[in-house]
């Protein structure tokens, strides 16, 4: 027998032709279904409403596990946690769970490595080796999502602790780890569906955002999808000079066709779109360059979100210094641009995507956000 059928993989009606083309009723899918997203089972025995023959059969010719932790950091406050997962053939992805007081994001990558070779970016650096499938992107959440309703219970047994059981496990995800999302389009939509499907895990749309270095056919097209998810596009520099040198897909898309695109997405949408820019210290963040920015972003429904650059040893880039942060904040919020300056999370366990994974495995990224 070959590899079993991973069931994340399905979409709801690849999943209904499988188990109709075993015979069962077309209900039986709607069940395994709720088991896999709203229960968040990890064993078959546990989908108790099955009859055993159908769980024997799942259990031989299906699977569940497509992810398998191999090494966590957790920062020293608690609030972020970063696994390195194994996949079925042996690759390596990161994701993390960020945790706030009533909020839970989690950021997970939609490739393994990533062909666009931002240069202080540690999984660009290390290549593309594969896109992830649809099924191991959402088993990311699945992931996260269960050991949010693990801490539940225990929190749960603590006398005058009161955990709703309607409350979400994850508020919010973000498609920003390792891997360009735009990049691996269909597998990537795919995974949003699953996890907006109110059968199911029933994610609200507007919880979820898709962070993209600027590939200008896929923000295109996501302009022409019905799910009202976010769009963040990773700008990084205010002229096409820099920009090709920080993010070299900029020699493809340069900032003219970039900005037309993003006014494009917003004209459909009617939905405002954030700008990430990583400020590092004496490359982009000079007051200037802060005025360049807003030329370009004037009259867009836009925000920026501020970044400064994770420190990475061996790095040549390093973040730049409260003083000049703030001091390209006030330019752009001067010009009228919406602007906010976005808190470092997992400094101390080096949370920037690549680096868990390079000292782990071993791969050759010497430089991350």
């Amino acid at each position: 027998m070959g590899e079993r059928i991973a069931l994340y993989d399905l979409t709801y009606q690849q999943l209904t032709d499988l188990l109709t083309g075993w015979g069962e009723p077309r209900f039986r899918a709607d069940q395994v279904w709720r088991w896999l997203y709203r229960s968040r089972v990890a064993a078959f025995e546990a989908m108790e409403n099955l009859p055993g023959r159908l769980r024997a059969r799942l259990a031989a010719e299906t699977d569940v596990h497509l992810l398998t932790p191999l090494a966590e950091q957790v920062s020293a406050n608690g609030q972020t946690r970063k696994v390195l997962f194994r996949l079925r053939d042996g690759n390596t992805i990161e994701s993390v769970l960020m945790s706030y007081r009533q909020r839970r994001t989690a950021c997970l990558s939609t490739q393994v490595g990533c062909g666009l070779g931002c240069v202080f970016c540690a999984t660009g650096q290390g290549g593309l080796v594969r896109n992830l499938s649809a099924g191991e992107i959402v088993a990311q959440a699945i992931h996260f999502a269960r050991e949010v309703d693990r801490a539940r219970r225990g929190l749960a047994g603590q006398p005058g602790v009161n955990v709703p059981d309607s409350e979400h496990p994850l508020t919010h995800i973000v498609l920003m780890g390792m891997g360009e999302p735009l990049a691996n389009y269909e597998a990537t939509w795919q995974a949003i569906e699953t996890l907006t499907d109110a059968r199911g895990y029933g994610l609200g749309a507007r919880r979820i955002t898709l962070s993209t270095v600027g590939l200008v056919p896929g923000i295109r097209r996501l302009a022409q999808e019905s799910l009202p998810i976010n769009l963040a596009v990773s700008l990084h520099a205010p002229d096409d000079e820099l920009r090709n040198r920080l993010v070299p897909v900029n020699q493809r898309y340069p900032l003219r066709e970039l900005l037309a695109a993003v006014r494009e997405y917003i004209e459909k949408t009617g939905r405002r779109v954030s700008f990430e820019y990583a400020l590092i210290a004496g490359v982009n963040d000079s007051p200037a360059q802060a005025r360049r920015l807003a030329e370009q972003l004037r009259g867009l429904l836009c925000h920026v979100n501020v970044i400064p650059l994770n420190p990475t040893p061996g790095s040549p880039y390093r973040p730049s210094p409260r003083e000049r942060v703030y001091a390209f904040c006030t330019e752009l919020e001067a010009a009228g641009i919406p602007t906010t300056v976005r808190m470092r999370r997992g400094i101390d366990i080096e949370a920037g995507c690549g680096q868990l994974r390079r000292r782990e495995v071993g791969h050759p990224d010497s430089m991350a956000l």
